[in-house]
């Protein structure tokens, strides 16, 4: 007898989007395993569903995992529920599947609304491409870093970020992306949805202003639009700037050529040749 591991995605906020495939999985689970048993256990009592339901979350994963992969590989159909959206997003959920492929047991993923699929499409940036990063750094320096390392990427960036540290990640994003729009999407699919979209330090702005009269509330999912042409052009006059600095300290030490200069400045900071060449000659005069 095979059983399985449904991933039953739940709604973000709104009943509505509870889907037939999930309450019917919820409905045919002899347990029901979940982020918070709180949370699923309303929802269960609410589509008149008494599936017994068992705690499985961050901090219980590692040792359950392996009791939920029992259950399965002994016949029994079990399901696993987060607390909103799509299990394995930003949760626990995406190690139980792991440990569930890693043991041969079977899982089946139902589909089901996510809040950065929700976000990406709300926030109305045309770009094709986006990037998910999970949960915005907490840390100043770890945020520098995760923004600088995304700086070139041509895509959309999104990140879950909590009501009450919305307003300095958006600062740091607004410091490191002085000329894009960002999209705050808040409290997504429910009663007081939001989505707040303007030009990075603008919205900062406002998110800091609300923060500090606490009129902050519920769940944010921060949208950053794609490099932009005036944010490129800064870049690269930024880069043209630092290469002639770097032009004159290389022919102030007298042992390298032009030609190697102009190839040192090409790799150093993505010019092209006749940029470098140009910059190495004014350097010189």
């Amino acid at each position: 007898m095979s059983g399985v591991l449904y991933i039953c995605p739940t709604p973000l906020g709104n009943l509505g989007d509870m889907t037939q495939r999930s309450l019917d999985a919820l409905r045919a689970a002899s347990v029901v395993y979940a982020e918070d048993t709180r949370v699923t256990g309303k929802l269960l009592s609410l589509f008149d569903i008494h599936t017994s339901v068992q705690r499985c979350d961050e901090a219980s994963i590692q040792a359950r995992a392996g009791e939920v992969l029992e259950r399965v590989l002994a016949g029994e159909t079990v399901a696993y529920c987060s607390d909103a959206g799509m299990p394995g997003v930003s949760d626990p959920g995406q190690r139980l599947i792991a440990a569930a492929r890693e043991a041969g047991a079977p899982v089946e993923v139902l589909p089901g609304g996510t809040a950065v699929a929700t976000a990406y499409v709300a926030s109305g940036f045309t770009c094709p491409r986006f990037y998910f990063g999970g949960f915005f750094p907490r840390k100043e320096g770890e945020r520098e870093r995760v923004l600088q390392g995304l700086a070139a990427l041509d895509a959309v960036l999104l990140f879950y970020e909590s009501p009450r540290r919305a307003g300095e990640a958006l600062q740091a994003i607004a410091h490191a992306f002085p000329h894009r729009r960002v999209a705050l999407c808040r409290e997504l699919t429910k009663a007081h949805e939001e989505v707040f979209v303007d030009i990075a330090p603008q919205v900062a702005q406002e998110i800091l202003r609300r923060t500090e009269a606490g009129e902050m509330r519920g769940e944010c999912v921060i949208v950053i639009d794609a490099p932009n042409d005036e944010e490129r052009a800064d870049v690269h006059a930024n880069a043209a700037q630092d290469a002639a600095s770097r032009a004159a300290e290389l022919l102030a030490e007298g042992t390298h050529t032009r030609k190697d200069i102009t190839k040192a400045l090409q790799s150093e900071y993505g010019l092209k040749r006749n940029e470098a060449y140009a910059i190495v000659l004014e350097a010189g005069a």
